[in-house]
């Protein structure tokens, strides 16, 4: 299943300012993000369930899919396109027997070794991270840099995805060394007009 990772929305509600996530995730979707991440680490499973059948309803008329961080039992629950699963996650062939074919697996990768050996596991794509510093994570590996990226993209054929500590000022770089997409948490969640600032997003990654 190929899906269109260009503007990646993970979300993170602490960064929300007291704002509904599903109204800043609407607003992001209207303003040109193309994939969404739903990443709320402090939930209990029925309010993570809740929240992400919410989002479900609001993303598949429009088309745009869900991927649920971590959790299978959830994405399985609100039948998410996706699941995204990182080192301490369950490994992505025993996810695989659960989820089937069907469901869009995402593994992170924080080195060129961790990104081969998740296309050898058979990975539909790659959340390479962290590409710069970033604050929205505290459990993180050093930054890859640009550099980091272009060396992934020479050894790997799936679609990559950065992340970590991207905004307006370098997301076009990132692309430009060979990524697919670029995931964003704060440049969105955080940002007074979503709408907006997923449009200044879209702008800067569409320029020649």
């Amino acid at each position: 299943m190929k899906f269109d990772y260009s503007l990646y929305l993970v979300t993170d509600s602490k960064l929300a300012a007291g704002r509904a996530l599903e109204g800043i995730v609407a607003e992001a979707v209207k303003g040109g993000v193309s994939c969404v991440q739903l990443r709320e680490k402090k939930l209990d499973t029925r309010e993570f369930v809740a929240m992400a059948k919410r989002l479900k309803q609001l993303l598949g008329p429009l088309q745009i899919p869900l991927i649920i961080n971590d959790r299978i039992d959830v994405a399985l629950a609100c039948a998410a396109e996706g699941v995204h699963l990182g080192h301490s996650d369950m490994h992505i062939c025993d996810a695989r027997q659960l989820v089937g074919q069907d469901m869009v697996i995402g593994i992170s990768a924080e080195s060129a070794e961790d990104a081969v050996a998740a296309e050898k596991d058979g990975a539909d794509y790659i959340g390479i991270s962290p590409v710069f510093a970033t604050l929205t994570k505290d459990d993180i590996a050093n930054p890859l840099g640009l550099a980091g990226v272009r060396k992934i993209r020479s050894l790997v054929d799936i679609p990559l995805v950065g992340i970590g500590g991207i905004n307006h000022e370098n997301c076009r770089a990132v692309i430009d060394h060979g990524a697919d997409g670029v995931a964003v948490v704060s440049a969105i969640v955080a940002a007074p007009d979503p709408e907006l600032a997923a449009q200044q997003l879209v702008k800067k990654l569409r320029k020649p």
